[in-house]
């Protein structure tokens, strides 16, 4: 690393352990980062401009990245008029005809401020859906449970969570009349092996004898084969139930659920196990909020470490030859960093691992089986910022958290030049993520409480349902119309459960 690299991290970190910063709107650019547009993300070059200039960017009517940080720019953001004021913004929702109401959520979705993740994070789904909760033999649910409690608390536990909240909240009906959604509680990752990770290999049979028996009991899947239903799949690649790739891709989207909207921890753009856009909803693992909440420091702790990371580099017994595993992204992190000063990495996970988090600048949220992970989770919790490195991926209620103003997203490619992407981002942009970071609102959307609180998890899906009202056209078939074959599938999904 050279002395220039050296001198800029120890300005971020000094600006890190001040934090006296001045909270601006606009997450701030270089002429070396590229906007993806579609999922909030940005990717920052592996080849920093020498140059810290600022390149103005727009997405929908409204600046995401802006020019460098002056009094005027300031000014302009505070006053909110680069697009963001009145009427005029964004222009996907004048496009397209919105009411007045539509304008200013689609607004607030677009221009939130940094540091408050706008208001949308903060809407109350009461009153705009109502959720019918199928009533399923135990077999499907709760007895899984009662034989394994350890299903409760894996990364994998938001099946269990999202059936426990409704049938408590108040968006659920006893009516299935008058639902606009309908939910079938299938745990099918609660079938873990000894060492605590899941089966899934039963998962596609459970879900399809659930769908059976719920569209042999009920009429409601039958006069929409299930576009009017919603399912939480946490699986490694959610509906495609593996959790190596290429035997997730090989199986597909489980048929009968190809019309339904998935609820799933996996999110990656142009997959085959991703949903086109718009039908599904990404959510974020399962992390244990208390467990959390009760290790937290003090908010003045210095983060006197650049970049952490714990977690395996490579998965020996998964993938011998090395290179299948996080698509050989975390085997670079290791053979490029692990005698880093700068880097603080290792496989083995310390008990003081989440205090480590709140003393770190970076932490390092690389894919591995699968692009996601509960690191996200806890780097926001534990407010260090994220480094995603995961090519494509569309992280937990992008539509709702403005993820370009709270993360750092690195190519897969460019690991091995992480140092110094790292050190080349001004320390201006380094606070504001950490601003960002520090909302209460973006740390609550990202757990799932229990009892569940305004503004978690579990309401930012209710949330995400809301906002999928009314139905496209097209959910309700016509009489005697069938789309779904359910003799498609691998042989063995096709076995009874």
């Amino acid at each position: 690393m050279g002395l220039v690299a050296i001198m800029k991290m120890r300005s971020i970190l000094a600006i890190a352990i001040l934090g006296t910063a001045t909270a601006t709107v606009l997450f701030l650019g270089s002429e070396a980062q590229e906007v993806k547009k579609e999922y909030h993300t940005e990717r920052i070059s592996a080849t920093p401009s020498p140059s810290p200039m600022m390149h103005a960017a727009t997405r929908g009517g409204c600046p995401l990245f802006g020019q460098p940080l002056t009094g005027e720019v300031l000014r302009q953001v505070e006053s909110r008029e680069e697009g963001c004021g009145g009427d005029r913004g964004p222009a996907a929702a004048r496009a397209g005809g919105a009411g007045k109401g539509e304008r200013q959520r689609l607004r607030r979705l677009a221009c939130g401020p940094a540091g408050s993740a706008g208001d949308v994070l903060e809407d109350d789904p009461v009153g705009r859906l109502k959720v019918y909760v199928y009533d399923l033999p135990a077999k499907y649910n709760t007895e899984l449970v009662d034989k394994d409690p350890r299903c409760l608390t894996h990364m994998f536990a938001a099946e269990i969570f999202v059936h426990r909240s409704l049938l408590t909240s108040a968006v659920r009906t006893l009516d299935p009349d008058e639902a606009d959604w309908f939910f079938t509680p299938v745990y099918t990752t609660c079938d873990l092996t000894p060492s605590g990770h899941p089966m899934p290999f039963d998962s596609p049979r459970m879900m399809r004898a659930a769908i059976r028996h719920v569209a042999a009991r009920w009429p409601y899947w039958n006069r929409t084969e299930g576009a009017d239903h919603f399912f939480v799949t946490p699986h490694d690649f959610g509906a495609c139930f593996h959790f190596k790739e290429d035997q997730a891709v090989s199986r597909g989207i489980l048929h009968v659920l190809r019309r339904a909207t998935l609820v799933q921890t996996f999110g990656q753009s142009r997959h085959p196990c991703m949903q086109p856009a718009g039908r599904s909803i990404t959510i974020p693992p399962y992390a244990p909020p208390q467990r959390m909440e009760s290790r937290l420091l003090p908010p003045a702790t210095p983060r006197s470490v650049f970049a952490y990371f714990r977690g395996l580099f490579y998965d020996a017994g998964n993938d011998p030859e090395g290179w299948r595993y996080a698509r050989g992204a975390r085997a670079e992190v290791w053979e490029n960093f692990k005698s880093s000063p700068v880097f603080d990495i290792s496989a083995e996970r310390p008990g003081t691992y989440y205090e480590d988090m709140q003393r770190a600048v970076f932490c390092l949220c690389p894919l591995g089986w699968a692009p996601w992970s509960p690191r996200l989770v806890e780097a926001v919790v534990f407010g260090c910022v994220p480094v995603v490195v995961a090519d494509g991926i569309v992280l937990p209620f992008h539509d709702a958290i403005p993820w370009a103003e709270a993360a750092v997203f690195v190519a897969e490619e460019d690991v091995p030049r992480l140092d110094t992407i790292l050190t080349s981002i001004p320390p201006e942009e380094v606070v504001r993520r950490q601003r960002m970071l520090a909302s209460p609102a973006v740390k609550r959307a990202l757990l799932f409480h229990q009892p569940s609180q305004p503004g978690d998890a579990f309401h930012q899906i209710l949330n995400g349902l809301a906002r999928k009202l009314p139905h496209r056209e097209g959910v309700f078939l016509r009489p005697g119309e069938t789309v779904l074959n359910w003799t498609t599938g691998p042989p063995r999904d096709l076995k009874p459960w």
